[in-house]
């Protein structure tokens, strides 16, 4: 694994499926002081909650067998939208030049839904995408994370 650089006036993005936080590296690779400059919080109720009802039944063609079929994850469904929209919100910082160097942190499975809805040119500036969930931790440690992935190698 190659040692991540984030130097000044490197973009990160910190973010999972109901919160993004937007920072700017106002130090430089050594010394991170990253400045949250964007935070979108979209707050979804639980999966419970969004669909109340039981799911579907499917009658065999022969005979009375019968199947559920599975019901829509609605809490996931939410995520993903709240992802597109913040993907399409750093599209445009990108497509106006004020991101030329980004880094993408998300659980897996939001990054996963990152990189399906990045245009080409947003993709482009994307310097390195860590696979952890630190969308909860303070900008502090948030730091420390970070340039300890610096520190690798």
């Amino acid at each position: 694994m190659d040692r991540l650089r984030i130097s000044s006036k490197t973009w990160v993005l910190v973010c999972d499926g109901s919160k993004a936080l937007l920072f700017q590296n106002l130090g430089d690779a050594q010394a991170l002081n990253l400045k949250a400059l964007e935070v979108f919080v979209e707050p979804h109720p639980p999966a419970r909650d969004l669909g109340t009802d039981r799911p579907g039944r499917t009658h065999e063609s022969m005979g009375v067998s019968r199947s559920s079929v599975q019901d829509t994850d609605r809490h996931q469904q939410a995520e993903d939208k709240f992802l597109h929209e913040v993907s399409r919100n750093i599209g445009e910082l990108v497509r106006s030049a004020t991101i030329k160097a980004l880094v993408v942190a998300a659980p897996p499975k939001a990054l996963g839904v990152l990189r399906t809805c990045m245009t080409p040119a947003t993709r482009a500036v994307v310097l390195a995408e860590i696979a952890k969930d630190m969308v909860k931790l303070p900008t502090r440690e948030i730091e420390q994370h970070l340039s300890a992935m610096g520190e690798l190698n």
